[in-house]
């Protein structure tokens, strides 16, 4: 606080325990050079921060080991920078339009 009578100037960010502050998104090569960016980084913060590194693939919420075959099976679909999950269950139709853009078919 700044000024007469304890008058708040400026925003701050209110950051809960546990929170995470950043999230980077790499391929695997460049891993020790994130984590050296993210060190670097935490200093310019207060308090004690943590890097971890993922198991999920990229911002998914799929782990690394079973992304690509779950896409190759067409339960993810690629959706922007992310991936949509198309359950097995649903309508029939949509079922049918999806194995055939899966298998090259235009419907």
């Amino acid at each position: 606080m700044r000024g007469a009578f304890g008058k708040p100037q400026g925003t701050v960010a209110r950051v809960d325990i546990g929170q995470v502050i950043m999230s980077v998104r790499a391929r695997d090569q460049h891993q020790a050079q994130v984590v050296e960016a993210l060190r670097r980084a935490k200093m310019k913060f207060p308090g004690r921060q943590k890097i971890a590194v993922s198991r999920n693939w990229g911002f998914t919420k799929w782990p690394r080991t079973s992304f690509n075959e779950m896409r190759a099976k067409g339960q993810l679909v690629s959706d922007g920078v992310g991936v949509k999950y198309l359950p097995p269950h649903g309508p029939l139709e949509q079922w049918k339009q999806t194995q055939a853009r899966l298998a090259g078919i235009t419907v």
